[in-house]
């Protein structure tokens, strides 16, 4: 698997731990979008919390990741669901937790009016890894 960091001064530099765009090559993953449920009881962890749910969320990615091979270093892209952008802040702090600045992956992130089971954030990612 290659995975090249894209960065050019001719657009706007990242404002979190994302980058411009990544090229990649490899077997790709599509991991669907994951809200905060834990896979043992399948209940929502942290109801109102973005926090706890966020650490959820990257927690299901994680094991997904796993399965399939992969690090959360050889994901290429997310895309964030936030219902509410003012909890920006708070998902980012997780988040920034599981990717570093300089090898981030590209990312999305849109407020929804609404989430399955009306949680506070989903997140979905792509990966690339060896073939």
């Amino acid at each position: 698997m290659t995975r090249k960091i894209i960065r050019t001064d001719a657009a706007p530099a990242p404002v979190g731990p994302y980058n411009q765009a990544i090229a990649a090559s490899g077997q790709m993953v599509f991991v669907a979008g994951q809200i905060p449920l834990d896979p043992q009881s399948g209940e929502i962890i942290g109801t109102g919390n973005v926090t706890a749910q966020t650490k959820q969320v990257m927690a299901n990615l994680e094991a997904i990741l796993a399965a399939a091979g992969a690090k959360f270093q050889d994901v290429v892209k997310t895309t964030v669901f936030l219902k509410d952008m003012n909890d920006f802040a708070a998902m980012n702090a997780v988040y920034a937790q599981h990717f570093d600045e300089a090898n981030a992956p590209a990312r999305a992130c849109v407020q929804v009016s609404r989430l399955p089971k009306d949680v506070l954030v989903e997140i979905e990612c792509i990966a690339a890894i060896a073939a």
